[in-house]
């Protein structure tokens, strides 16, 4: 692929570029967004360096993408609501985000796309992982694929019927700098997604899993979870990772319906602060 108005680095054989030349602080060209949204396909996860911007301008900027998605469960940005501030104090002891999992895949239309801006980083540790869903469907063995093809995952936001970590409210609070907040009345939070879904641009088969997942559909418990925490490590393998190290200014963005992302816990006692904004996305197919 030729890009014309961009240089674009692969970051691993897996997944993930770089992206130079573009600044997020100025309204982005056509012909250059349309090259930053063929590089996103293509490398599944794209990040970019030294920006500095404005959370106005990062909301300017994610709009190009879709419409952007209101969390059901953490409190917004008090000043913008489109806008998740992620944020882990020298006291807390919580990491947001420290599981492998795709974004609001309890949701009946997932996440497309999240948008994540570095304010403040630790001297060491806070690196995001990403692992290639793509590549996980295509390693699995054909018996499985088999086996698995017409099944369906139940995708929770907080039901906790199948895990053993306490419930979200409990884990967030006297441990995390973040708020959690109770889901409008009505919206659903529980959802049956394809194991196997297909990325609606790329048409490509792609493996959907993670740590909502709480069963699978028609399966009993005892049944689905030994499945599922298969599933979930092999998602997980080296080859199919990248990992990011953030530094103030960078951003990084990301296809929810082919990559599994981590934050990692690596950093008690330091500081770390981000601006995050999800896109809406459509029903699994």
């Amino acid at each position: 692929m030729i890009f014309k108005h961009i240089d674009v680095k692969p970051m691993t054989g897996a997944l993930g570029a770089e992206i130079f030349g573009p600044n997020l602080a100025k309204p982005v060209p056509k012909a250059e967004f349309q090259e930053i949204y063929k590089a996103w396909l293509k490398y599944n996860v794209i990040f970019f360096r030294d920006q500095k911007i404005t959370p106005n301008q990062q909301i300017v900027f994610a709009k190009k993408w879709g419409s952007i998605h209101i969390h059901p469960f953490i409190k917004p940005h008090p000043r913008y609501p489109e806008i998740i501030e992620i944020k882990k104090r020298e006291t807390d002891t919580h990491t947001f985000g420290s599981s492998w999992h795709t974004d609001q895949m309890f949701a009946p239309r997932p996440a497309k796309a999240t948008m994540l801006y570095a304010k403040e980083v630790p001297d060491t540790g806070g690196d995001t992982m990403f692992s290639n869903q793509y590549l996980a469907y295509r390693a699995l063995s054909p018996s499985m694929k088999k086996v698995l093809k017409d099944v369906k995952i139940e995708a929770s936001g907080d039901n906790q019927r199948n895990r053993s970590v306490k419930a979200r409210k409990d884990r967030y609070s006297g441990k995390s700098s973040m708020k959690v907040k109770a889901p409008p009345k009505g919206l659903k939070t529980t959802s049956f997604h394809p194991l196997f879904r297909t990325h609606p641009e790329t048409r490509k088969k792609v493996l959907y899993v993670g740590n909502h997942v709480v069963g699978l559909q028609d399966f009993d418990d005892r049944e689905a979870q030994p499945i599922i925490d298969f599933l979930r490590e092999f998602s997980a393998r080296p080859e199919f990772l990248c990992r990011f190290r953030w530094e103030v200014g960078s951003m990084a963005i990301w296809d929810n319906r082919c990559v599994q992302h981590y934050a990692v816990p690596d950093y008690n006692g330091k500081r770390r602060r981000m601006h995050r904004i999800t896109i809406k996305g459509d029903v699994p197919i």
